[in-house]
């Protein structure tokens, strides 16, 4: 079975950008992989770059990993969705999550409460307004359009969209979040992925989503966020892995308030987690990138051999997972490159010539 491949750009100015990232999108196109994935936190954000990719692309689809719901109204995501999906001819992907606390209400001054209700709900107003049915009304508990006692009125997108659905992934890790994707979304993106434990961190809350939804597992599907880097400098590539993993488990997030810290302890290396972030948080970032062993870049990405990584393709295989979303973490273009084509070769991504 061939495992569809998306390439992450990351964070514009942080991961690849300008020409650069132009060169690697292309060159995926080329190579036959599917999509092209942005995110945005608190710099860049995904709509510019998906839109200046849409002008420079012919077939890959352009998705949003993710779109962040305090960012912009639903009304804002819909329009803008709608728009680089008619730019593109039919490529736009939507993707969305709540963000976390520091950043909800450090950076756009959103309350971070209830925040996986709040993007059930947005996810129904986007969809809505891209269904163009008839004017928007909705009551809900986080949004009510038009408002109530004000001049507004019923609005309805006032083109035709492309398509009148567009897909909806979300990004969790929470086990509630998880649950919501299965239930209600297209597709599903986990950050900080271990195929070896799958199952056991998220087989009952996917099951539990599903039968509420009335759905099956090929209903949903499950698109990994993984770091690549086949050959090349592996020590520097495993680098690479470990200061992001510093970075999730120290500064994404507070002592209280940490989802990664917790998905580690899920996946078994809840002792390094708690070390790295403690470390990290009393301003020893040196130490904690000392205190995260390779094993946990052996478990999350997909870093090594040509052999090693066909062998590590195997267990997604056999997991029934449909995409990987990549990201080629060598620093040499020349190895990135040789990254894209040796793992579009092992997935059995056909080229487009």
């Amino acid at each position: 079975m061939a495992l569809k491949l998306g390439i992450n750009l990351g964070y514009w100015g942080i991961g690849p950008s300008g020409q650069e990232a132009a060169d690697l999108v292309l060159e995926a196109e080329r190579l036959g992989y599917e999509s092209v994935w942005a995110a945005e936190s608190y710099g860049s954000d995904v709509v510019s770059v998906l839109a200046w990719l849409a002008a420079q692309t012919e077939t890959i689809n352009l998705g949003a990993a993710i779109m962040q719901v305090p960012a912009r109204p639903p009304a804002a995501a819909a329009m803008a969705g709608a728009t680089i999906d008619k730019l593109s001819g039919g490529r736009f992907l939507f993707g969305f999550g709540p963000s976390g606390p520091q950043v909800s209400e450090g950076w756009y001054g959103v309350p971070y409460s209830k925040p996986w209700g709040r993007t059930r709900e947005y996810i129904e107003v986007v969809r809505e307004i891209i269904a163009r049915e008839g004017p928007l009304e909705h009551k809900g508990e986080h949004y009510e359009l038009p408002l109530a006692g004000g001049e507004g009125k019923a609005l309805k997108l006032n083109f035709h969209p492309e398509r009148n659905e567009i897909p909806v992934f979300v990004g969790a890790i929470g086990r509630k979040s998880v649950e919501m994707a299965a239930e209600i979304c297209d597709g599903w993106i986990p950050i900080f992925f271990s195929v070896d434990s799958f199952e056991q961190t998220w087989g009952e809350h996917l099951e539990a989503g599903f039968a509420k939804g009335g759905r099956q597992r090929s209903d949903l599907e499950v698109s990994p966020s993984l770091q690549v880097a086949i050959d090349g400098d592996q020590e520097a590539a495993k680098s690479v892995v470990k200061a992001g993993l510093v970075l999730y488990f120290g500064g994404m997030g507070s002592r209280k308030t940490n989802f990664y810290v917790d998905l580690a302890h899920r996946f078994g290396f809840g002792e390094v987690a708690d070390e790295v972030q403690q470390r990290f948080q009393d301003g020893d970032r040196a130490g904690a990138f000392e205190a995260m062993p390779d094993e946990i870049v052996e478990a999350t990405s997909l870093v090594g051999s040509e052999s090693e990584v066909a062998a590590r393709l195997e267990r997604f295989r056999e997991a029934g997972i449909e995409r990987l979303i990549v990201s080629p973490v060598h620093l040499d273009m020349g190895e990135r490159l040789h990254t894209l084509d040796r793992l579009a070769a092992l997935s059995g991504v056909a080229a487009r010539g």
